[in-house]
């Protein structure tokens, strides 16, 4: 039903924000997947089968960054997904990777607490996503409130759809703003 065209992965390394330097590295990573859209041009009304066909992609997608982040599944503290959808598709295309993104990721990163926050559109080819980020067991901890973007040159083509995950070795360099604090996490429900 899917079919693969590319893979695309990307790492960054911030050694400072201004201030002083880290004392190691922050690294953010986006991890894609082009594929093409089954749906393209028509009007599909059960899409379930289309959704759970996706869930072995999400945590392929997962697996991917993980690795290309150089990191343990502890190791990641933030986390985020995203789709953009070609123009020959819907929207609700692209929020067939909430579940299926979302839950192949905490299954890689062992089950964390957070929900994966979202990002979707409907794009032309190259179209930029901003992907939200938040802490992968409390979405309360402000300090990883990030945003990540990630665009392909080629893709997604009217057909396709660009599915994505986004992963963080920890929050903004020198977050000073307040809030929920790491080393203060609960872990109970995924807020606190």
């Amino acid at each position: 039903m899917w079919t693969v065209r590319k893979y695309v992965t990307s790492v960054e390394e911030v050694l400072h924000e201004r201030g002083p330097a880290l004392a190691s590295p922050l690294r953010i990573g986006t991890a894609a997947v082009v594929v093409n859209n089954p749906y393209a041009g028509r009007y599909e009304a059960d899409l379930m089968p289309g959704m759970e066909a996706l869930n072995e992609l999400g945590r392929e997608v997962a697996r991917r960054l993980l690795k290309a982040l150089d990191a343990k599944p502890d190791e990641v503290e933030a986390y985020g997904k995203g789709a953009i959808v070609g123009a020959d598709g819907e929207m609700e295309h692209g929020a067939m990777w909430h579940p299926s993104g979302g839950w192949g990721m905490r299954q890689v990163l062992g089950d964390t607490k957070a929900i994966v926050p979202a990002g979707k559109m409907i794009g032309a080819v190259g179209a930029r996503l901003m992907m939200p980020l938040g802490h992968v067991n409390a979405a309360y901890v402000r300090s990883h409130f990030n945003t990540i973007g990630l665009s392909i040159d080629d893709a997604p083509r009217p057909d396709e759809i660009v599915y994505a995950l986004a992963m963080a070795t920890g929050g903004r360099p020198h977050a000073r703003l307040g809030g929920l604090a790491a080393t203060e996490i609960k872990g109970e429900d995924g807020l606190r």
